[in-house]
């Protein structure tokens, strides 16, 4: 016996993303319903082998469904994730809308799946920042270890994580630059993209931080310990898929370079790629369609007590959000519903 899943915004970069990683690891479906807005009515995607019409988000009744995964902005969230948790359909939301709520478990599965159990006070579930995500993959084994004192991390965030939009706006300015009378002007983001960075993710807050920035605090706090302190710049980068983030962490108690590479190799999750020679790392080309969180570059900081660096690259489209939104359901199946 399986389940009855709808993913609402089905057509965009994460929502086919949850289909198809839902189809590879062959979570347990009776019946799946993809679901988008009006505008895209009846646009085809696909499940496996087959292919499904998209449905009405307006109209749709989820009553009688076990799990809705949503990969649409926090304002469609808003309207229909209550909408659909009062029938009974569990919410698991990609949006920033629920993460920061006190009575919403926000989950990654390697790292603190106890806190699915807390998924009834609102039943809704909600998914981190995919900067934020594979970072927290990284740190709780060490954590665990050594206990956290503080983090500095730079990100190197792909435009996929600012949508379609942002892929097309990289690749279009890419192109421009080699027809002259071409060239593409910034819309998604504030400044040229190809052949750029732009250290600027989300709106700026009195602090002088970004939102993006203040999320990775936030979350790491609440889904690691609150006690860790995080500082974050964020900064867009010309690559279609794949973050990476450039992690220095400050630890209580003493933690050498190697004894980390031992736990980061048995921790769930990761994948240790760590050779001290040309290409004894990985890159953000080298993750796009993979699970994994890959960790390289691992050293320690000679500058103060306790410290280690690292280099964490992922698939943001997946484990930064398609694929921790699966996790998040095979864990709610397994620990709750038990269907599958």
């Amino acid at each position: 016996m399986g389940y009855r899943i709808v993913v609402v915004g089905a057509t965009g970069n994460v929502g086919r993303e949850m289909l198809n990683i839902l189809a590879e690891r062959q979570f347990p479906v009776d019946e799946i319903a993809a679901l988008a807005s009006r505008k895209s009515l009846g646009t085809e995607v696909s499940f496996g082998e087959r292919t499904l019409k998209t449905q009405d988000l307006d109209t749709f009744d989820f009553s009688g469904w076990d799990m809705a995964l949503f990969a649409v902005g926090s304002e469609a969230t808003k309207t229909y994730a209550p909408r659909a948790a009062a029938t009974g359909c569990v919410v698991i939301d990609n949006s920033s809308l629920y993460r920061y709520d006190a009575d919403v478990p926000l989950i990654v599965p390697e790292v603190n799946p106890d806190a699915v159990m807390g998924y009834d006070r609102k039943n809704i579930i909600a998914n981190p920042n995919c900067s934020t995500a594979q970072m927290v993959v990284a740190l709780k084994p060490l954590h665990d270890r050594a206990r956290i004192k503080r983090v500095v991390v730079s990100t190197y965030q792909s435009v996929s994580g600012a949508g379609k939009e942002g892929m097309d706006e990289l690749w279009n300015q890419t192109k421009g630059m080699y027809v002259p009378g071409q060239e593409v002007e910034p819309s998604k983001f504030t400044k040229q993209i190809a052949f750029n960075v732009i250290p600027h993710i989300d709106v700026f807050l009195d602090s002088g931080e970004t939102r993006e920035e203040w999320k990775m605090v936030a979350e790491t706090k609440k889904i690691v310990d609150p006690a860790i302190k995080l500082t974050a710049t964020c900064v867009r980068v010309p690559v279609f898929v794949g973050h990476s983030e450039a992690i220095n962490i400050e630890f209580h108690d003493p933690l050498d370079e190697d004894e980390a590479r031992d736990i980061l190799r048995e921790a769930p999750g990761i994948l240790v790629v760590d050779k001290r020679e040309d290409g004894g790392y990985t890159t953000p080309v080298e993750c796009v369609g993979d699970y994994a969180t890959y960790i390289s570059r691992i050293r320690q900081d000679p500058t103060i007590d306790n410290g280690l660096n690292l280099w964490c690259v992922s698939d943001n489209l997946r484990k930064g959000a398609a694929l921790n939104a699966v996790q998040i359901a095979e864990l709610l199946g397994r620990r709750v519903l038990k269907k599958g």
